[in-house]
């Protein structure tokens, strides 16, 4: 029996601590529009389903054989829905797995599905989908006569401020605490905390739109002369569980993007190099000199230089030695912004602000410098303590070379020869995530089992944030499609249903202009009232969860106009999507047959 590599990772690619935060994220990113998106198709429809589980309830049929009647339909259809979205998620996941994401490849046999999964799709969805088909037919069965006339739908309750009030008061603590500088210590009982909040806030914004738009509604009713928005607003004070419908998913969603926003702003402060510059040290022991010489022309790279020590004898008590930088002074000012008083050809004794001198570094002092050739012959060159200085500065947080260290021009040194004990290459780069990731990536083309040691950063914990960029932007993308469909679904049902009235107001002599401002008016200023609420307190959401996670930014105005402008888009693809809906052909034949 052989095989080949192992079952699992030897370092997990984003820690667990982390992936939890992923998960929480990515379940307020997808399932919570998604948790809208099922809500609206559960109601797809619903007048005139309701209506005709009315009629079959007149006929004779049984209460609960209406219900069954319904649940039956409910659960063909949800049936059929978990065998189609099983069989797309393969045919993604075996092309998507062969292509790979920015930055996250995996196999096919990775994301494969487990036997569980399976059931609780093809046995959970329908099981699901019986349930709510038997509670969405339990009004048509217990009262066919309202139904049947059209019954004025009941105003919606204050309990679904409820949960709004319990979130926001947590993350209003929060955010005075950050203000004021009382930041909790205790992570563990935060951890549970925002969460519950989050949860809090975003059930409380779904259930309080129905209210503040029917109370916007009336008041702008009583207050407008104009008879579209009077229609309008008239409508939506009479359904105000329409706006929960049309607007929930892309009011979700934004809210969701600015927490989003929070977690990569929390991740990107706990890896994110506090340097503008990144240092990269390798050892050079066993490498070419080929192999050094393209590791100096990886793209991203500005600057380079040889670092190191001098020869000490393993057999005496006492080992002086010091630090050699063997570099021309262009390439010395490649790696720093302050080089001051470099001669090119002559070595020097580097000098840092701040820093006291080695004390084995005193001019006059001689030290080995034990060299190497590639065909193994060895030469000692004899270090001698310059008394000139050079001032030197660079922008690491700890200095390439400190004072004290010997500067060497490469020329001083025997052709092909280099030396052989604790010599490093030392790389200058940007220390933005895409240049660190380019450098890394070309250090590993050339040579992938050179082990490299940057400064100040962790580069596992700069692939977990790759990983985790790519995911919640695949998740955004999943959370922006669910929430549009949603919204199509919704307004496109909603006309449909409202086809009799619009017909009714056409033939009294309303023009299509009108109704058309009607539509739009109807879905918009529900949708502004959501988006504000969701920019609003999904900013104090975000500023709250910056303050729990421990990082130096509790305030984020970056993402802001990105925000309001995707805000702003939302509502104008509403708007426009609202247009078509009121179609140009009267038809009396509906309001006969209604």
């Amino acid at each position: 029996m052989s095989g080949f590599g192992w079952e699992e990772a030897r370092f997990p690619t984003v820690e667990p601590s982390t992936l939890d935060i992923l998960r929480f994220t990515l379940a307020g990113v997808v399932l919570l529009p998604l948790a809208v998106f099922l809500s609206v198709c559960a109601r797809l429809s619903a007048a005139s389903r309701m209506r005709r589980l009315a009629a079959l309830r007149l006929l004779g049929l049984s209460r609960r054989g209406t219900q069954r009647v319904n649940a039956a339909e409910t659960v063909a259809a949800a049936l059929l829905g978990a065998v189609l979205g099983l069989v797309g998620y393969w045919v993604v996941n075996q092309s998507v797995s062969r292509i790979g994401l920015p930055g996250f490849k995996w196999y096919p046999a990775d994301g494969s599905l487990s036997v569980t999964t399976y059931l609780v799709c093809l046995v959970g969805c329908p099981a699901l989908a019986w349930f709510v088909g038997r509670v969405g037919a339990k009004k048509a069965a217990a009262n066919p006569l309202a139904v049947r006339r059209s019954a004025v739908e009941k105003p919606p309750r204050l309990w679904g401020l409820l949960p709004l009030v319990p979130g926001l008061a947590i993350v209003v603590g929060y955010c005075v605490a950050g203000a004021t500088g009382n930041v909790p210590t205790d992570t563990s009982f935060s951890a549970i905390l925002m969460p519950l909040a989050v949860v809090l806030v975003g059930t409380g914004l779904v259930l309080s739109l129905p209210i503040l738009s029917r109370v916007l509604a009336r008041q702008v009713a009583r207050a407008t002369n104009s008879l579209s928005l009077g229609l309008a607003m008239r409508r939506n004070e009479m359904e105000p569980g329409g706006a929960l419908r049309v607007a929930t998913g892309l009011v979700l969603l934004v809210y969701a993007a600015s927490l989003t926003q929070g977690v990569l702003i929390e991740l990107d402060q706990v890896s994110k190099n506090t340097a503008p510059v990144q240092l990269y040290t390798m050892p050079l022991d066993y490498v070419p000199e080929k192999t050094e010489q393209a590791l100096t022309k990886v793209p991203g790279v500005r600057g380079h230089a040889v670092l190191a020590r001098s020869w000490t004898d393993p057999d005496r008590e006492e080992r002086p030695s010091i630090n050699v930088v063997i570099a021309t002074c262009a390439q010395l000012q490649r790696m720093a912004p302050v080089v001051e008083g470099c001669v090119e050809g002559r070595p020097a004794r580097l000098f840092v602000p701040g820093q006291s001198y080695d004390e084995a570094s005193l001019p006059g002092t001689s030290y080995p410098l034990h060299l190497r050739n590639a065909d193994g012959k060895q030469r000692v060159v004899p270090v001698r303590v310059p008394s000139r200085t050079v001032r030197y500065h660079d922008e690491t947080d700890a200095q390439m070379a400190g004072s004290g260290a010997v500067l060497i021009p490469p020329s001083a040194l025997p052709a092909g020869f280099r030396p052989e004990e604790r010599v490093r290459l030392a790389l200058l780069g940007s220390a933005a995530p895409g240049a660190v990731t380019s450098v890394l990536e070309g250090i590993a083309g050339v040579d992938p089992t050179i082990e490299v040691e940057t400064a100040g950063l962790d580069p596992a914990s700069l692939q977990q944030i790759t990983v985790i960029k790519t995911l919640l932007a695949v998740g955004m993308i999943l959370g922006l499609v669910i929430g549009v469909a949603a919204y199509l679904v919704a307004a496109t049902d909603r006309a449909v249903e409202r086809r009799p009235q619009v017909t009714a107001l056409a033939l009294l002599g309303a023009r299509p202009r009108t109704l058309r401002a009607v539509q739009v008016a109807q879905v918009v200023l529900p949708l502004t009232v959501g988006l504000v609420l969701a920019v609003v307190i999904g900013k104090m959401s975000e500023s709250s969860y910056l303050v729990t996670g421990g990082g130096a930014v509790f305030w984020d105005g970056a993402g802001l106009p990105l925000l309001l402008a995707s805000a702003l888009g939302v509502v104008i693809v509403a708007a426009l999507g609202a247009l078509p809906l009121v179609g140009r052909k009267i038809d009396p034949e509906l309001i006969r047959r209604d």
